[in-house]
């Protein structure tokens, strides 16, 4: 064990420091820098008072997916898409360091975290949520716990995706799906609708308790640093852009509704047709 994971396991701080700070502080980063893109597409403030704004329904759900896994690549991703990406990349170099500082840790401390985070306390939450906010006759409470729900399907059908594409090996040798790190996407992916919603009042703790989420996967020898980082860039992004096109106003989401288009492929050695599905 290096020098730095010695003196870290001795105080039980500088290791979940370092990733804090890098977690905690990429949400305030990106979205001072997006800012200026948002205002491109701003995001109506929910109407009080109404219990349904006519975009988050359930007969809209299926195409709001769709809209928020194609909303995803969009201007306003941009910025927080490099702030995370040149911060994983810079994690990358202290993977082994931070590692080796958790290494001998006997608290556990992380136990609680990886089980209620974990997948299936994750989905009882969400689904519970949902379905209190179906009831519900607060607009705000009832809009955030329906981008809750889309935000956990699409972050999980791209978190999925990454993992498959990119294939590395867990820390602890598990299997090769450690990048990125699931747990934290999704704990990011429902801080930024809360965020988004209720503002920092509430985004705040709900950030703080997705960085406690992340750093229990680096304490559960589960994720590298650069996993974890990663992780909350994807769920941040996922995030904030199911609350943007489900906030649309309904004469733009039907401008905007999905069209097929179909058109013949003729080249020297490919026949064939082309379709495209635009959301």
């Amino acid at each position: 064990m290096s020098n730095i994971g010695r003196h870290a396991t001795k105080t039980g701080v500088p290791a979940t420091g370092v990733a804090l700070a890098l977690l905690l502080g990429f949400a305030p980063a990106a979205r001072a820098a997006g800012e200026a893109l948002v205002a491109a597409d701003p995001v109506p403030a929910v109407e009080q008072g109404v219990r349904d704004d006519g975009r988050r329904t359930m007969r809209r759900l299926p195409a709001n997916l769709g809209r928020g896994i194609v909303g995803v690549f969009h201007g306003d991703s941009l910025v927080p898409f490099l702030v995370g990406g040149t911060a994983a990349a810079g994690a990358s170099f202290f993977d082994q360091d931070v590692r080796d500082s958790f290494q001998g840790d006997t608290q556990n401390w992380g136990d609680a975290l990886e089980t209620g985070a974990g997948p299936v306390w994750s989905t009882v939450f969400v689904a519970g949520m949902f379905t209190a906010g179906r009831f519900s006759h607060g607009a705000r409470f009832r809009a955030m716990t329906y981008d809750m729900l889309d935000a956990a399907v699409v972050n999980f059908g791209y978190t999925e995706l990454v993992k498959v594409a990119v294939g590395r090996e867990r820390p602890n040798g598990q299997d090769n799906k450690s990048f990125p790190s699931g747990h934290t996407s999704n704990s990011f992916a429902l801080a930024a609708v809360a965020e988004r919603h209720y503002g920092w009042k509430v985004g705040v703790p709900a950030y703080l308790l997705a960085g406690l989420v992340g750093a229990s996967r680096l304490e559960q020898d589960k994720h590298y640093l650069s996993d974890v980082v990663a992780g909350a860039a994807l769920g941040y992004i996922v995030g904030r852009t199911v609350v943007r096109v489900n906030s649309r106003s309904l004469e733009r989401v039907a401008s905007a509704g999905a069209t097929v288009s179909v058109a013949p492929i003729v080249g020297r050695h490919a026949r064939g047709l082309q379709m495209s599905v635009v959301f």
